[in-house]
């Protein structure tokens, strides 16, 4: 029943909050880059770190080695730090940090701050509806009605 009160509640909000334009964001590379050797031992994480051995075959980019990062596999600048719906995040800790987007709410989603309080939140909530600004977790710490 609970869930139920939840998914009413975040249809109100995301209601014809639309991004201005959707491009069709393509990532060149989705698989992590992994560490060399780190399947090989436990201490190793499998985490990226640069290898610089002076004989390293990752490094000097042998064949059947792993990939190594670098600059060409960057994004396309039009959909950098874009999330799938179709906005980009700011972090929001206030009231004035949100009335910034209000011009550019076609293109940046809030995301309320993981210190705000659950006062202070149904507040920026409220304000964002208003603003038609698209808030991505609109959801976090609210209490459902049966526990009021």
């Amino acid at each position: 029943l609970i869930h139920f009160y939840k998914r009413k509640l975040e249809l109100v909000f995301t209601m014809a909050l639309t991004p201005a334009s959707r491009p069709k964001i393509v990532k060149k590379r989705v698989k992590k880059f992994t560490r060399h050797q780190s399947d090989r031992y436990d201490k190793v994480k499998r985490n990226w770190r640069r290898p610089k051995g002076i004989d390293n075959r990752v490094r000097r980019k042998f064949k059947g080695m792993y990939k190594m990062p670098n600059i060409g596999y960057g994004s396309a600048s039009t959909t950098r730090h874009m999330m799938p719906t179709g906005f980009r995040k700011v972090l929001i800790h206030n009231i004035k940090e949100l009335e910034v987007l209000m011009m550019s709410n076609k293109t940046y989603a809030a995301e309320i701050a993981r210190g705000v309080s659950a006062k202070n939140r149904k507040t920026l909530i409220e304000r964002a509806a208003q603003l038609a600004i698209r808030v991505t977790n609109p959801n976090a710490r609210i209490r459902s009605e049966e526990n009021e």
